[in-house]
């Protein structure tokens, strides 16, 4: 399989205590590189409420029908008749922006309600939620998904345990499994800022905005030096800027304090063989070879199976997305094409279920609108016979 480069799109963090401590290397920034910034937001602007939001917040105060406020704020939350939130997962968008669009990926979304809790003085605490690798991937970058949420609390007063269901309340927009949920770690405010900002970069790059990912990326390390992804990032950044020896500096920083991350392994191989080393690529790649023998590609599997619907070959298409599903069983382009094998096989009753999932488990409203479509065609068909 070719390798391509990697980004880390939400990142699963390390304990809150040494992202705090960590210092930004500034001989890793080199910003006469770059043209200047468009737009990269500060702290407060990400964070801040609306107009509107304030007015919804002192509103929910005061319709609470004999609730607490943070009870009266979570019902507002998850009624579809109310704030009727959307998941989209195409853009990050600041708390007044996912307000207003009343839709935004599960960072977004996390930081639009803690910033209608604070409005309303509810107490909030953000939590990183480590999960098995889920993936996506546009055009050549990968994106590895992580999952934030976040704890209200019912009163403010001593220190409690974050475990007591009595005093804090969970809210998630795409819960994960229970044990993940177990794992969570809490995380501070400028972690929260640092990933909004590392979001944004991966988007820049996506759109081929290497300019103002740069400074999205150098914002993101100023707010949490301790965020590694961060640094990968920051490495691609300069790959696609073609500078190899501050790309080859990123990742080498991160690496030495997260020596077993296959992904920026796998990008430092990459770019000591496209520099014309291959001596130094070769202990680096024996290296991801060892760690990558106990853990499935992302994608491998789908490109294989995507190459077999291309030739005609569905049996094996569907056998090799059946086998990409069990590395992540919820993905839904995965579901997307194993439909469309399924119904090139005749099983449509597969087709209608695996499109089903594939709807129920798509992240952008582009997709959304893509599969329902699709599914209401194989419907419309199978009556039809």
């Amino acid at each position: 399989m070719r390798r391509l480069v990697l980004v880390f799109l939400a990142v699963l963090l390390s304990a809150c205590a040494d992202l705090r401590r960590a210092q930004a290397p500034a001989h890793l920034f080199d910003d006469s590189l770059f043209r200047a910034p468009r737009q990269v937001l500060d702290a407060a602007a990400i964070h801040a409420p609306s107009p509107a939001m304030q007015a919804y917040a002192a509103e929910v105060r005061r319709n609470r029908h004999g609730n607490e406020a943070r009870q009266a704020l979570v019902d507002a939350l998850y009624r579809r008749d109310d704030l009727k939130l959307d998941y989209d997962a195409a853009v990050t968008r600041t708390a007044a922006e996912a307000f207003a669009a009343r839709h935004g990926n599960c960072l977004s979304l996390v930081i639009m309600t803690a910033a209608l809790a604070e409005e309303a003085g509810i107490p909030v605490v953000f939590q990183s939620v480590p999960t098995a690798d889920a993936w996506t991937r546009t055009g050549s970058l990968y994106f590895n998904v992580g999952h934030v949420n976040l704890l209200l609390r019912r009163k403010s007063g001593d220190t409690v345990p974050l475990y007591d269901p009595e005093v804090w309340q969970l809210v998630d927009f795409m819960p994960p499994d229970a044990a993940s949920l177990r794992r969570a770690e809490r995380i501070d405010r400028a972690t929260v800022t640092a990933m909004f900002m590392n979001n944004r970069a991966a988007e820049a790059l996506a759109r081929g905005d290497v300019d103002d990912a740069y400074w999205w990326t150098r914002n993101a390390i100023g707010a949490a030096p301790g965020l590694l992804h961060a640094y990968n990032t920051l490495a691609i950044v300069y790959q696609r800027h073609g500078n190899h020896a501050l790309a080859e500096a990123a990742l080498r920083h991160a690496l030495d304090r997260e020596p077993d991350n296959t992904m920026m392994l796998s990008n430092l191989v990459q770019l000591l063989q496209a520099a014309g080393r291959p001596g130094d690529a070769a202990p680096v790649q024996a290296r991801l070879a060892l760690l990558q023998a106990a853990q499935p590609v992302p994608f491998h599997d789908f490109d294989l199976g995507r190459q077999a619907m291309a030739a005609g070959d569905y049996v094996r298409a569907r056998r090799l997305f059946e086998r990409e599903l069990r590395r992540d069983p919820h993905h839904a382009e995965f579901h997307f094409w194993l439909a469309q094998a399924a119904a090139q096989l005749g099983d449509l009753r597969a087709a209608d279920e695996h499109l089903r999932r594939a709807l129920a488990g798509s992240t952008t409203s582009t997709d959304r609108d893509l599969y329902s479509a699709k599914l209401e065609r194989l419907r419309a068909a199978t009556r039809t016979r």
